[in-house]
């Protein structure tokens, strides 16, 4: 079984600037104390290839994962994480990757806000489809609260 889920966003920082955060390591910096216990770079510089440990807190669904950034594209803001190891892996998924978009915002002619959309993909075995009832925007929404307070803060 193949599943999407999406959350968007407007965030009042030019495009340039969401980007710098959402498409660098800088994200997990910032994600770390507030919604993650520690990010831990395996290997890479933040470029395609890069893996990433990422501890939760204790008390979360899972102790940690490890992640592959499959696709970093500055020139369109794209970035595709795909979990490797742990995590929605380990309880019967096949694929379970994070898309970050980063866009002008076409209301805004100043360029002054942007769009950012975070979409999880994700498949699972047929004999494990009762655990889709994990697959949550919530994580998307925390990781936005807490990078666009992070944006605003630092405009």
């Amino acid at each position: 079984m193949f599943g999407t889920l999406s959350k968007e966003a407007e965030v009042k920082v030019p495009a340039s600037k969401a980007w710098a955060l959402y498409g660098t390591l800088e994200i997990g910096k910032v994600l770390v104390g507030k919604l993650l216990e520690a990010v831990d770079v395996v290997e890479g510089d933040g470029g395609p290839g890069t893996i990433l440990k990422v501890t939760f807190k204790p008390g979360s669904s899972f102790s940690y994962y490890k992640e592959k950034f499959v696709k970093v594209d500055d020139a369109n803001m794209v970035k595709e994480a795909e979990v490797v190891e742990g995590g929605f892996l380990d309880i019967g998924f096949d694929l379970y990757m994070i898309r970050i978009e980063i866009k002008e915002n076409p209301k805004d002619s100043s360029g002054s806000s942007c769009i950012v959309k975070l979409t999880i993909e994700y498949e699972v075995k047929e004999e494990f489809v009762a655990n889709v009832s994990f697959v949550t925007v919530e994580p998307l929404h925390g990781i936005m609260s807490v990078a666009n307070e992070h944006l605003l803060k630092s405009n």
